[in-house]
């Protein structure tokens, strides 16, 4: 892993503190699911978390965060209420999207993060769209926006970084490449194999592939991206992510297309146990300061276990809340 002089104590304990948030609200989520509480699909983020949390915190808040439908930890992340998150999955009337959107849909305009979209490589176009209007504002803002590897074979990839290249927007790519498309491996479904980051270049994108599951490395990269795309009239970034989801594609997924001892492998790299190892090897953080945060973090997610659980279904008026147009009711 990547080491850094200037990790500071405060910041050791943020970074652990929001990966393992997200670790705890997926495996949380994952018992819901096979409770029922939880219906539709779900997409876990367990195994991938330093991306999220090396990439999103270093925004501000007049930036935008737009993902596909493995949401979860880019919205816990940004700031979004864990307890608004469980309650959406759970499709409870006190979710962040009153219930409609369910896991793929976690959506907190206030903090900027537009969206979890379940169309593979729906959200390219939209990231370039909210790109566009920036610059036609003359803001300095960005766009972040979260995809997958099976995202780069479908045309909206291609037409987001040519529109994004040609009219240099503030765009900042980031390719979570976790390895599958859903049960396909990556060198089974694009020509080229896994280093997709050089698909950047006939579009004159400057483009680097990292550890995704090295949150250091994440961190000093994308920070550097950040400051180059708020320079007027420079354009977007690629950044390559590479990555492993522990669990399957989805709750429905049995994963039988991965060899046992593949998974082995990749959870070596573990991206909370890499972290957690830096900070007591270079005491950042004692053991009895990482057991006292794994507390505090059970807690956070218990409260909104407990929260999804009570609170109220939508109700039947809620048909007729967020809809274009109004029904004629006799």
């Amino acid at each position: 892993m990547t080491v850094t002089a200037n990790l500071e104590k405060q910041q050791a304990v943020e970074l652990y503190s929001k990966m393992l948030l997200i670790r705890r609200f997926e495996e949380e989520s994952e018992r819901l699911y096979r409770r029922g509480m939880i219906r539709g699909f779900l997409h876990t983020y367990i195994g991938e978390e330093a991306i999220a949390v090396g990439a999103v915190p270093l925004l501000r808040d007049d930036d935008y965060v737009i993902s596909h439908y493995r949401d979860h930890g880019h919205a816990l992340a940004r700031g979004m209420d864990p307890k608004s998150a469980m309650a959406e999955l759970c499709g409870k009337s006190t979710g962040c999207s009153g219930g409609k959107g369910g896991s793929m849909h976690l959506f907190d305009v206030e903090k900027h993060f537009m969206g979890g979209h379940a169309i593979v490589g729906g959200q390219l176009p939209l990231a370039v769209g909210m790109a566009l209007g920036i610059k036609q504002q003359e803001l300095d803002s960005v766009v972040m926006c979260f995809f997958g590897d099976g995202a780069v074979n479908e045309g909206e990839f291609h037409e987001a970084m040519n529109l994004a290249s040609l009219w240099k927007l503030p765009v900042i790519f980031m390719l979570e490449n976790n390895l599958y498309g859903m049960g396909t491996g990556v060198n089974r479904s694009r020509a080229g194999g896994a280093n997709i980051y050089g698909a950047a270049d006939p579009y004159l994108i400057p483009a680097v592939q990292i550890d995704g599951m090295d949150i250091m490395a994440v961190i000093e990269t994308v920070k550097e991206g950040i400051q180059k795309v708020r320079e007027k009239d420079h354009g977007p970034v690629f950044i390559e992510c590479m990555a492993y989801r522990f669990h399957g594609h989805s709750m429905a997924d049995p994963s039988n297309y991965r060899e046992t001892e593949e998974v082995k492998e990749q959870m070596v790299r573990d991206p909370i146990d890499r972290f957690r190892t830096l900070c007591m090897e270079a005491n950042i953080l004692s053991q009895e300061e990482i057991s006292e945060l794994d507390e505090q973090v059970d807690a956070i997610v218990q409260e909104a276990r407990e929260f999804a659980e009570n609170s109220p279904e939508p109700n039947e008026s809620d048909l007729y809340s967020h809809i274009y147009a109004s029904p004629e009711v006799n």
